[in-house]
């Protein structure tokens, strides 16, 4: 039976054609918390979110392990206000690219990340990690530093170890560990002031 979901036919931000809906994420809520399972399987998750645009529902459509593309557009809701980036990779699904835990890099730059945020993005100087499935390179701070399974973290070290500031998809760490989309940004050097900001995420593929 195939599923049903919401097609975006023309240009919802990231360029024209039909995008297929993956995934939509409160960043308010736990559900998909970088630990979450939910990353790291294939089940569902409010299949009828998938039809009902862009708007608070989440859910996790099987297009998550089935569906190819050689494009992802990432879009962030902030206070009504809808901003998209484009990732251009071929892979054979969302699910290949982030649920064996293995970083995989992207190469947008920090400035296109903040744009997800608008005004209000703000990154440390150092590290701007990006990609997919971003864990701090120290097993001491695996657990006590910003995570991030689809976006970009930084630091105030020349490192990416005790990473403080982060925007994605999927996030959990301090500052605040129940931001799971959007922006979190504490410590020094940041270039744009200390922000806690949780988004409406989305996910769609073409």
């Amino acid at each position: 039976m195939p599923t049903p979901v919401f097609c975006h036919v023309g240009d919802v931000g990231c360029g024209g054609g039909t995008w297929t809906p993956v995934m939509k994420i409160d960043g308010n809520k736990q559900t998909f918390h970088y630990d979450s399972d939910l990353w790291r399987n294939k089940a569902e998750y409010n299949l009828s979110g998938g039809e009902t645009g862009f708007d608070t529902a989440e859910t996790k459509l099987p297009t998550y392990w089935n569906t190819s593309f050689s494009k992802i557009c990432l879009g962030m809701k902030i206070n009504q206000e809808l901003r998209f980036i484009l990732i251009k990779m071929q892979a054979n699904s969302l699910y290949s690219l982030i649920a064996d835990g293995h970083y995989r890099v992207t190469s947008l730059g920090r400035d296109t990340w903040k744009s997800l945020i608008g005004p209000q993005g703000s990154l440390q100087r150092h590290c701007n990690k990006e990609g997919f499935n971003l864990e701090p390179e120290s097993a001491y701070w695996k657990n006590r530093a910003s995570k991030v399974r689809i976006g970009i973290f930084a630091n105030n070290q020349n490192d990416c170890k005790s990473v403080d500031s982060r925007i994605g998809f999927g996030t959990g760490g301090p500052k605040d560990d129940n931001n799971t989309c959007g922006i979190d940004a504490t410590g020094s050097t940041l270039d744009n002031g200390v922000r806690h900001i949780k988004a409406m995420g989305y996910i769609l593929v073409q």
